[in-house]
């Protein structure tokens, strides 16, 4: 069992739609520059892979990559655009596939679906048992917006334009966070949404991965590399499997 919220067949049908900046090539084209850098003549694993937004691409690379993913709706929709890609459905905190990898990634967030400290520990866990010696973990994350909000504030805003607005809402004392959506439908009606998660910050997920057998080799505020600061709003980190 899993904590994580289940992306049903509406959400999956609507899912790529309801993001294409992140499949311009300006987000996508570093993305995946970065991770085949990583995954060298080795296979990859994604957790959470989704519809194939990064992972289709890295393919094209001519990457072995094969992929977890909790939503079975979700996988018929990456299967639709690349049949042959293997993806098991099952949670990615736990579920094992055949081999040993070279890289294993979870990019947007998504370590965040995990709504428990013990789940994203054992992620970790489970990342590092697909890891082959000297294999990364990779991980993109956005901070939490915590520090933009007075006392008193719960929510931040992460998106204000015509077509939607978005919000996320705290609890500083669990770590638990909600994204809320409303986005406008044709009609001119706006349509209601959440997302679950919980925020981790990156010195807890160096704690994870310690407690994996996995030692940070890298930490930059993008997948283009830039310097991560105490300004920076998210984070690309790279853990590494230490060779015998």
């Amino acid at each position: 069992m899993t904590s994580s919220d289940l992306w049903d067949a509406d959400t999956a049908a609507r899912y790529d739609a309801e993001s294409p900046e992140m499949f311009t090539p300006e987000v996508l084209d570093p993305t995946v520059a970065f991770l085949a850098d990583l995954a060298g003549d080795g296979r990859a694993l994604e957790f959470a892979i989704g519809t194939g937004r990064v992972a289709i691409p890295l393919a094209d690379k001519g990457i072995d990559v094969v992929g977890i993913e909790l939503s079975e709706p979700m996988v018929e929709h990456l299967h639709a655009k690349r049949p042959e890609l293997p993806v098991t459905v099952g949670d990615m905190a736990t579920t094992v596939v055949p081999g040993e990898f070279s890289l294993v990634y979870l990019v947007f967030n998504t370590i965040g679906n995990l709504r428990t400290q013990d789940e994203q520990v054992e992620c970790f866990g489970n990342a590092a048992r697909h890891l082959a010696p000297g294999g990364r973990f990779v991980i993109e994350m956005g901070l939490p917006a915590i520090r933009r909000m007075p006392p008193g504030q719960v929510a931040a805003p992460f998106d204000l334009s015509p077509e939607h607005v978005g919000f996320d809402t705290y609890d500083l004392a669990t770590q638990a966070g909600i994204s809320h959506h409303y986005t406008r439908e044709a009609d001119g009606s706006f349509r209601y949404g959440i997302h679950n998660f919980r925020y981790v910050w990156p010195a807890e997920c160096d704690l994870m991965a310690r407690l994996a057998g996995l030692e940070l080799e890298r930490r930059v505020a993008d997948w283009a590399g830039a310097p991560f600061t105490g300004d920076s709003e998210s984070h690309v980190s790279v853990w590494r499997k230490p060779l015998p």
